[in-house]
């Protein structure tokens, strides 16, 4: 059977490629099963992969909240958006609970001229500036004119002191971070220029959604039992991550939420954490 994917592209359905990601939600096999032999069901030849993921994800979402909201990671990774603000903090979030400082939002002066930088890192006294390229659609990869751009910025701020966690700081490494992939002349001229890339499956054994899933770093944008303009001001009020909201549940009833409600945010905040 034939579908077609987000860029329009069309491929052959693959069963067990759905099932991996299905098993990946943290279902059992049984439940995985039961949701293969519903959507088997239901698609027909031309069918969207878009249509097939929000079958999945409503047939996850029966069984059980969290699955689904981790069935939902990189589409909630993209409600981050629209302009990446929030990307960026949550970016500073995973490096912070790896053992680093961090500072987001940052313009420092050039040897040439002034930079934003979206996030600093520090650890054992080794600086190092970290920019972000978010992209609200999936299939958008970063070619190679994103590394170069960069590495010039990168230059022009080494080797000089900033402001940024002391008086007399210097930048020594540069960082690149995407929540969706690098183009193959990306990653070698970043790998020939000394830049580290991170992206949604990049480094294999360290790649973004791997580190995600080892931290348990969800997003606030992957709970099911939130509407988006709750999210939207949860991630205003600084709660970026969805750990963050179980030891600030007061913010919960800040912004309307009945108490039945916060007690169904909260458990699956929990389950899809592992805080039970």
């Amino acid at each position: 059977m034939k579908i077609v994917k987000h860029s329009g592209s069309i491929v052959d359905f693959n069963r067990d490629k759905l099932k991996s990601s299905l098993l990946k939600s943290g279902a059992s096999v049984k439940v995985v099963d039961d949701v293969l032999q519903l959507i088997e069901k239901q698609i027909y030849e031309g069918i969207s992969t878009n249509k097939i993921y929000k079958l999945a994800f409503g047939l996850l979402k029966k069984s059980s909240s969290s699955h689904a909201a981790r069935y939902n990671l990189r589409a909630a990774i993209q409600q981050l958006g629209p302009a990446g603000f929030f990307f960026e903090k949550y970016i500073s979030r995973l490096f912070i609970s790896e053992g680093y400082m961090a500072q987001t939002n940052l313009f420092l002066s050039g040897r040439c001229v002034g930079h934003e930088v979206d996030v600093a890192i520090m650890k054992n006294n080794y600086i190092e500036m970290i920019e972000c390229k978010f992209h609200g659609r999936s299939e958008t990869n970063s070619d190679v004119k994103v590394p170069m751009y960069i590495l010039s910025r990168f230059n022009d701020l080494k080797d000089r002191k900033h402001n940024i966690f002391t008086k007399h700081d210097t930048i020594s490494g540069c960082w690149i971070v995407t929540n969706n992939r690098f183009t193959s002349d990306a990653l070698a001229f970043a790998k020939c220029s000394g830049l580290q890339l991170l992206s949604w499956d990049y480094p294999e054994k360290l790649s973004l959604s791997k580190r995600i899933d080892q931290g348990h770093l969800y997003p606030i944008t992957c709970l099911t039992t939130l509407t988006l303009a709750e999210k939207d001001k949860l991630m205003v009020s600084n709660i970026i991550l969805a750990k963050e909201v179980i030891d600030n549940s007061k913010l919960l009833e800040k912004i309307g939420l009945s108490p039945n409600r916060i007690k169904n945010v909260l458990k699956e905040s929990s389950e899809l954490c592992k805080y039970i």
